[in-house]
C-alpha cells in the first residue's frame, strides 16, 4: 500500500478476490454476455436492491452513462444535469455521441446537486413546440462531483419533479458504493425507492479492474438496450471476465465494505484539514484550499493529488488505503 496516491481512486489496485475471481473465470464458456456468471446478474442485484432488475455490464462508467442516457432519449431531445456533472465536464461529448445528438442542459446547485427550483425554472421556460429542445431525462450523481451525497428525500423531490414532466431519472453512480456506506442505508433507499430509474453502478474505482453495471429498475430497460451497448463497441467478447469482477465484489458486499474503508480514510484526513475544508466530507473525496506554496510543500513531501482550480486542492481516498497509509498526509496537513 502507498501512502503518497491521493490524486485518484481509479489508480487504487484490484482487490485480490476479484484478481482470484478473473483467474477462475479463465475457462471456456459461452462467449459475449452469454456465459454463467453474466446471466446469474439479474439475479443477484434483483437480490441486493429487494426488487427486479436488469443488469448490463460495460468496463467504463462513461459507457453505462451514456448508453443509458442514450436508451432514454431521442437525438432531438435532452438530458437535464448539473453543471459539473461528470457527463458533461470528463466525458468528451460521450453522451452525445451515443445518443446520436441529444443535448445537456446544465443547471445550478451548491456541492454539484442540482437545485431542484432552478429545475422547474428551466422546465416552465421550455415552449412545448417544434422549435425547442424537449428534454427526455434527468441525471443526478451520487456522491456528487464535490463528494456529497444525495439523501432518499433529495432524490424523490428530484423524482417527483420528473414524473410530473415525463421525464426519466438517471444516477451517475461513479461512487455509488461511498454514497450508500455514508448513508448507512439499503442500496433500494437512494435508487427505485426514491424513483430513480437506472443506475450507473461503479465498482473500478472500488476493488475492480474494469467494471460497470448499468442497473435497470421498473422494466426501463428493456428493447434497444442491448442493441446500444453491441453498437457502442462495449459487448466484449470474453464478457465473463466482467462479470467475475462483478460478482466478487457483491460476494459478502465485498463493494460495501471498500467503501467504508475509503471513507474512513476520508474522515481521517477531513479531521486533518480543519477549516480548509471546502465541503462536508461526505464520501471518500476532500476538496480543500491550498496556497500554491502549500501545495509544492505536500508534493516535495512526496504526496500526489489534482489541483483544483486556483488554490485548492482535491484528495481522493483509495479502498486499499489503510490508517497507517493516510495518517501521513493527515499530518502532513495539520503541520501545514
Amino acid at each position: 500500500m502507498t501512502a503518497t496516491r491521493f490524486f485518484s481512486d481509479n489508480a487504487a489496485t484490484v482487490h485480490p478476490a476479484v484478481m482470484e475471481a478473473l483467474a477462475a473465470a479463465n475457462r471456456v464458456d459461452t462467449a459475449y454476455d452469454g456465459d454463467k456468471l453474466s446471466q446469474s446478474l439479474d439475479a443477484a442485484f434483483s437480490s441486493l436492491f429487494d426488487t427486479a432488475c436488469e443488469i448490463l455490464w460495460v468496463p467504463t462508467g462513461t459507457a453505462a452513462n451514456s448508453i443509458i442516457l442514450a436508451h432514454f432519449v431521442r437525438p432531438w431531445q435532452a438530458v437535464l444535469c448539473h453543471e459539473e456533472a461528470h457527463i458533461v465536464v470528463d466525458e468528451c461529448g460521450a453522451p452525445a455521441f451515443y445518443s446520436g445528438g441529444a443535448a445537456l442542459m446544465t443547471l445550478p446547485g451548491p456541492g454539484a446537486k442540482i437545485d431542484a427550483e432552478a429545475l422547474k425554472a428551466r422546465l416552465a421556460g421550455i415552449r412545448k413546440d417544434v422549435h425547442q429542445i424537449q428534454p427526455a431525462a434527468i441525471s443526478i450523481t451520487n456522491a456528487t462531483e464535490y463528494g456529497l451525497v444525495w439523501r432518499p428525500d433529495e432524490i424523490g423531490v428530484i423524482a417527483e419533479i420528473a414524473r410530473g414532466a415525463g421525464l426519466r431519472l438517471h444516477m451517475d453512480g461513479a461512487r455509488f458504493a461511498n454514497a450508500v456506506a455514508s448513508l448507512g442505508c439499503a442500496p433500494a433507499d437512494v435508487t427505485w425507492r426514491a424513483g430513480v430509474d437506472a443506475l450507473s453502478f461503479g465498482f473500478t474505482k472500488n476493488g475492480a479492474m474494469t467494471a460497470e453495471a448499468m442497473v435497470f429498475f421498473g422494466g426501463s430497460g428493456g428493447a434497444g438496450v442491448r442493441e446500444l451497448k453491441k453498437r457502442g463497441g462495449h459487448l466484449l467478447s470474453k464478457g465473463r471476465f466482467v462479470a467475475a469482477q462483478i460478482r466478487a465484489m457483491l460476494t459478502d458486499d465485498l463493494w460495501l465494505a471498500n467503501a467504508r474503508a475509503a471513507n474512513a480514510g476520508a474522515q481521517a484526513l477531513a479531521a486533518a484539514c480543519g477549516t480548509r475544508l471546502m465541503h462536508a466530507v461526505e464520501a471518500n473525496e476532500l476538496f480543500v484550499r491550498l496556497t500554491a506554496v502549500e501545495a509544492a510543500s505536500l508534493r516535495a513531501q512526496g504526496f500526489d493529488f489534482y489541483d483544483w482550480g486556483e488554490g485548492a486542492a482535491r484528495l481522493v481516498v483509495s479502498w486499499d488505503q489503510d490508517a497507517a497509509a493516510v495518517a501521513p498526509l493527515a499530518a502532513a496537513l495539520a503541520a501545514l
